[in-house]
């Protein structure tokens, strides 16, 4: 991490203390403790990035017990050595993914986000990575990030423009277009070539 963002790395780690003392304590005096380091935390995090502190304890201090990364699925679907992308409202492209949700499995989210981003209908048939969010990409986030990008194959379906994505389309590796780099960068979009390519893959893990 750059020495620029080592705020950060504090301001996460006072969270997750502030967090796991107030899951996990007892002593009023001390709850009373975590709460203000946890407030301290989400105002250093609304100081440095100009983000309303109500906006950053929304997002950054909501939840309870031990805290642990979220979980981001990202489908690689290929067609005529092809990727498919899907784009967003803001114009920018990105492989079909998003959050887990907390009542289905990995397996299922990456099946229901294609559904959801592209309409097309798949299996989820290979682990290709399951990264840091953070060894990755940029910005940094408040909350660590484990992405897990897995390849699929179609077996139906057809794109509808939905809320989130206005369109997909498959790009060769040397047409890729302005990608949504907070969410998959042309180091991502290469290795899941690397995968779909490979007839031996094994899941990379950092």
């Amino acid at each position: 991490m750059d020495k620029n963002e080592k705020w950060l790395e504090w301001a996460v780690e006072l969270q997750s203390l502030a967090q796991a003392g107030l899951f996990y304590g007892k002593d009023q005096f001390d709850i009373e403790r975590y709460e203000r380091i946890r407030t301290i935390s989400a105002e250093m995090i609304s100081y440095k990035t100009d983000i309303p502190v109500e906006k950053v304890t929304h997002l950054f201090c909501n939840e309870i017990g031990y805290q642990t990364p979220k979980l981001d699925t990202r489908a690689a679907i290929f067609k005529n050595d092809k990727i498919l992308l899907v784009k967003e409202n803001n114009g920018t492209w990105s492989l079909p993914g998003g959050w887990v949700d907390v009542n289905i499995s990995v397996k299922e989210n990456v099946i229901k986000e294609v559904k959801e981003e592209s309409g097309l209908d798949v299996t989820a048939d290979t682990v290709i990575a399951i990264q840091d969010r953070e060894k990755h990409n940029l910005p940094i986030y408040a909350y660590k990030v484990c992405k897990i990008f897995v390849l699929c194959s179609v077996i139906g379906g057809s794109f509808a423009q939905n809320i989130e994505t206005v369109e997909s389309k498959y790009f060769g590796m040397d047409e890729l277009p302005f990608l949504a780099t907070e969410k998959n960068n042309e180091e991502q979009i290469r290795m899941c070539f690397e995968a779909y390519h490979s007839e031996n893959w094994k899941t990379l893990i950092d």
